[in-house]
């Protein structure tokens, strides 16, 4: 049975006859249905018309997306690493070439994702590289889709995944929405990656913070603050954003403070 795959999100849901009657992602006030109406695919259908679109990014971190565009466009990110690296955030579309390339480069030891809008094909890459770990904060346990033992949820602030790599519970956009700090990364300067938990927008100096991004929904100040508190210990000079143009180069660290007191600022009241 196939894992029908959400066009609009891009989730992927249990092995199923027949598709699900609507996308339960889709339905929460955070995303939307499209105005045709739901509509699936599967993994099988997009392999035969979409391919992975690999791009180094700098040295030891290669982004992974699909192209032409799959339903949302995020694109992944893979930090290579001795013995394994980690997949940040999930694509629907796992391809042999996208595999390939990442074991050409130490292959995978765990998989760890920001949001439920990006689990995407997550078993499906899991099971490409042997049936690796795929980390979730249990805060966002109802959320997902495709239940599997692959499936670890880890509950409190920080998890260590060894060799630099740590992920942040920062709430906001979901309860367990989460970031990814890599100490390697920019050089030895820090790299944040954050889905869009802390979107980088387009002059790409600043960073925001929303509930819900297609409906514009936006956070209360507590949230917003409590989202730059959780990554201030954390120093970073880059941050990656969920997609390929959304990326802040210099002083990272920083402009997250700056752009959490510029919002906070901006919804005070009169």
């Amino acid at each position: 049975m196939p894992s029908f795959i959400c066009t609009t999100c891009g989730v992927g849901y249990a092995p199923s006859d027949t598709p699900p009657q609507s996308c339960r992602i889709c339905s929460d006030e955070r995303q939307y249905v499209n105005a045709g109406g739901q509509d699936w695919t599967t993994l099988a259908a997009l392999q035969a018309t979409h391919e992975n679109d690999i791009r180094e990014l700098e040295p030891g971190l290669f982004g992974i997306g699909a192209s032409p565009q799959i339903a949302i466009g995020q694109r992944a990110l893979f930090i290579a690493q001795p013995g394994g690296g980690v997949l940040w955030d999930c694509t629907p579309l796992v391809t042999p070439e996208a595999v390939a390339h990442i074991e050409a480069h130490g292959g995978l030891r765990a998989i760890a994702i920001s949001h439920p809008h990006f689990y995407a094909s997550m078993v499906d890459w899991s099971e490409a590289f042997g049936g690796i770990p795929i980390h979730l904060h249990a805060d966002d346990r109802a959320h997902v889709m495709r239940p599997s033992e692959r499936v670890t949820h880890w509950t409190g602030e920080t998890l260590d995944l060894g060799q630099g790599i740590t992920l942040i519970r920062c709430g906001g956009h979901f309860a367990g929405s989460s970031a990814l700090h890599w100490a390697g990364g920019a050089g030895g300067e820090g790299v944040l990656t954050t889905g869009d938990t802390i979107m980088v927008v387009p002059d790409s100096r600043w960073v925001s913070f929303m509930y819900s991004y297609p409906n514009l929904i936006p956070l209360p100040a507590r949230a917003v603050a409590r989202i730059a508190g959780a990554v201030a210990p954390f120093a970073s000079d880059t941050i990656y954003a969920g997609w390929w143009d959304r990326v802040l180069r210099g002083d990272a660290s920083a402009r997250v403070r700056a752009s959490a007191d510029r919002y906070i600022a901006a919804i005070a009241p009169e």
